[in-house]
């Protein structure tokens, strides 16, 4: 069961978790270039390792590539398990600045709310973490195990930083909160993403003598079409908590002039996948699709390939980790909310996949609303809720009354 240290030492920690205090931390992380791609994290992970050392934190970056660190923050603890908060530092890019009403890097402080890009996704709630961690270590708590803070590069393309962050052994640890945006709902269960790429070759010729060929072009079709089938398909074996899986064609390339047959047609699709669902299943069923269309006989070819899969993950509304979380956030001021799911996905669902760990996602801001959204914003008080809500989270899970 749960413990909390005395009312008055609570308070004491929730008195220090100030407007005053968390809006710059959060306005400077907001005005660190971050854009991804082309991979601009580095700037974002020294600037919250620089907030995190002038809070008294501990922080570590390790280069997972050149240029591109993740980011780890400690507060120390006693030798009992421990607790994860779990960010990235890098920011989908901002596009065309006239869409903007204002400078997407300035961290405008408008109406009660921080503007710019990666506010919402996720710097606010990477400061909201900070500021907790600070004020549960001036206050002077004793703690049964460690907090930790680890932000990872890349989680917006192929997740290079996460994937190198989980080869190292499982710490013991009662648990994962991942910031990401849901507005300040506890989310026990998120879909996954996973990238295909479908190449179509065929033959070159004249346009003006197309039986001459072997058109990629309209091979790629029959493909899209069947994709579009497929998302109908899986509609009708939607998740309790996220829906459906989806299948959405982002992208089709193919050709070099009109009055070409073209050769090559290439289609980029994302398929989200369902907790629990399997990247190799999913591709073996692609692969069947494609044998049935028999492009063969048209005198084309194909290929497959997965160059990036995020694994979904479900928690149980029981495990005291999802328990302690809402019970926090609503006494932070939040209000009752019900548990919910989450049709993003998030670097959490290789912390449950890979370790085995109990994750749910908790955060300030909208990722519907205003992630990857020009003039992005969150609201000064949703952060000041979140940052309330993970202190009383460290409190309660690693209070020495916990037995």
């Amino acid at each position: 069961m749960t413990g909390a240290p005395p009312a008055g030492r609570e308070q004491e920690v929730l008195d220090r978790i100030t407007a005053d205090r968390l809006v710059p931390l959060a306005q400077q992380l907001v005005m660190a270039p971050g854009a991804n791609p082309p991979g601009e994290e580095a700037a974002t992970a020294e600037t919250l390792a620089r907030l995190a050392d002038g809070l008294g934190l501990e922080a570590v970056l390790e280069e997972v590539e050149p240029g591109r660190p993740n980011v780890g923050v400690r507060l120390d603890g006693a030798d009992g398990p421990g607790l994860l908060f779990l960010g990235h530092t890098d920011v989908v890019p901002p596009g065309p600045v006239e869409d903007w009403g204002v400078d997407p890097y300035a961290a405008t402080l408008a109406d009660g709310r921080i503007v710019g890009r990666g506010s919402a996704d996720m710097k606010g709630g990477l400061a909201a973490v900070l500021v907790a961690m600070a004020a549960v270590r001036e206050s002077g708590v004793e703690l049964t195990g460690p907090v930790r803070l680890d932000a990872v590069c890349d989680e917006e393309q192929n997740g290079i930083g996460i994937r190198r962050y989980v080869q190292q052994p499982a710490p013991p640890l009662l648990g994962c909160v991942v910031a990401e945006p849901t507005d300040l709902a506890t989310v026990v269960a998120a879909r996954g993403a996973s990238y295909l790429h479908i190449e179509v070759r065929g033959v070159a010729a004249h346009a003006g003598r197309p039986a001459d060929g072997r058109n990629a072009i309209s091979g790629a079709a029959l493909v899209v079409a069947d994709l579009d089938r497929w998302h109908e398909e899986l509609a009708a074996t939607a998740h309790a908590l996220v829906g459906p899986a989806t299948v959405n064609v982002g992208v089709i390339q193919g050709g070099t002039s009109g009055s070409a047959v073209p050769d090559l047609c290439r289609v980029e699709v994302d398929r989200r996948l369902l907790p629990g669902e399997s990247m190799e299943a999913v591709v073996e069923t692609v692969r069947g699709r494609l044998r049935a269309l028999d492009l063969e006989a048209r005198g084309l070819t194909w290929s497959l390939s997965s160059p990036m899969d995020m694994p979904g993950f479900e928690t149980a509304p029981s495990e005291e980790v999802v328990r302690v979380v809402d019970a926090a956030m609503e006494g932070a001021g939040r209000g009752p909310v019900p548990l919910q799911g989450w049709t993003a996905a998030c670097d959490g669902g290789f912390v449950a996949r890979e370790w085995g760990i109990p994750v749910v996602v908790q955060g300030p801001g909208s990722v519907n609303e205003q992630a990857h959204r020009p003039d992005e914003s969150v609201a000064v008080e949703e952060l000041l809720v979140a940052a309330r809500g993970y202190a009383r989270i460290i409190l309660h899970l690693l209070s020495p009354a916990r037995t």
